[in-house]
């Protein structure tokens, strides 16, 4: 039993480490499904390391927190 008990303490623990390793492209497609879900239909979700983060909105970190997905409103540069 005490055994169970530490097991399920430690994968308790790791569980928000783990979370943050999760693939770039993997994290920004469910972003972008959660995103279409809401009825918004333009805009973009770019992945960039932390150094070229400003003033973005980051709505995503991923890579084990080294790089962030960030939303930006509206239609892609260049679509019409």
């Amino acid at each position: 039993m005490k055994m169970l008990i530490a097991v399920i303490a430690l994968a308790a623990a790791t569980a928000p480490a783990y979370a943050q390793r999760k693939p770039c492209e993997e994290l920004k497609a469910e972003i972008e499904l959660k995103i279409r879900n809401n009825g918004v239909k333009n805009f973009t979700l770019t992945i960039v390391p932390n150094r070229n983060v400003t003033d973005q909105q980051v709505v995503g970190s991923c890579d084990g927190g080294t790089k962030k997905i960030i939303y930006q409103r509206g239609a892609p540069a260049g679509a019409k």
